[in-house]
């Protein structure tokens, strides 16, 4: 059975919600970012990063989000297309939300929310990048149901796991018609909303908010 360590968060989600849809088997160890369980030494020889979420399968460990992602979809034969071409359209609308949207959205989210001063060229500078990455994803949506297109893929949950608490950092999606309608398609899928449910972790302390902001924890909300 697959051992996955997480938190409440985009990057946590992505996994578990991976898990839910190819409805592969886990178990659930709830990490405490606020008690930087993450930044213990048994954690960091599963994650020298020290982050989450992170995957054991028979003894083999699995970090970064996106890795994850494509470890268990090649393994299910689901959400990843077999054919070379389909294959590097997901991983392109992947690596979009890996290298874009996960570390703009996440500074976005520290300025606006839990930085000590209040600096608005920053603020403005990640959460206009956020929306810039968004437009980009909704001209896409424009032209396909999905991002990588014919099917549903990890490119739509990795993406939608961060998107859909833009309210968090402040920037708005309402005018974004084609954004607006796969948000809501992916957020009644019951697998969703199953792995967003993953894990139950009570609120992180003050002390910690950065860290959890950081990773773009939905239990700040």
């Amino acid at each position: 059975m697959i051992e996955l360590y997480t938190s409440p968060t985009p990057n946590g989600w992505k996994a578990s919600i991976t898990l839910e849809e190819l409805e592969i088997p886990y178990r659930v160890t709830p990490i405490r970012l606020d008690k930087l369980e993450q930044k213990q030494e048994w954690f960091l020889k599963l994650n020298p990063n020290g982050r989450i979420p992170v995957i054991v399968d028979d003894g083999f460990a699995v970090f970064e989000s996106g890795a994850i992602m494509v470890y268990l979809a090649e393994q299910a034969g689901k959400l990843m297309p077999a054919d070379v071409k389909g294959r590097s359209l997901v991983m392109q609308w992947l690596m979009f939300q890996m290298a874009g949207i996960g570390p703009m959205q996440g500074q976005a989210n520290v300025f606006f929310r839990y930085a000590p001063e209040k600096i608005q060229y920053a603020i403005d500078r990640y959460q206009n990048e956020t929306r810039r990455l968004y437009e980009v994803l909704d001209r896409r949506l424009g032209e396909s149901e999905w991002l990588a297109g014919g099917d549903y893929s990890i490119a739509d949950i990795a993406n939608w796991s961060w998107v859909s608490i833009h309210a968090w950092a402040g920037v708005e999606t309402d005018d974004l018609e084609n954004l607006s309608r796969w948000k809501d398609a992916i957020k009644d899928r019951p697998a969703v909303q199953r792995g967003r449910a993953v894990p139950v972790i009570a609120e992180p302390s003050e002390a910690n908010a950065e860290e959890v902001a950081r990773q773009g924890s939905r239990i700040l909300v």
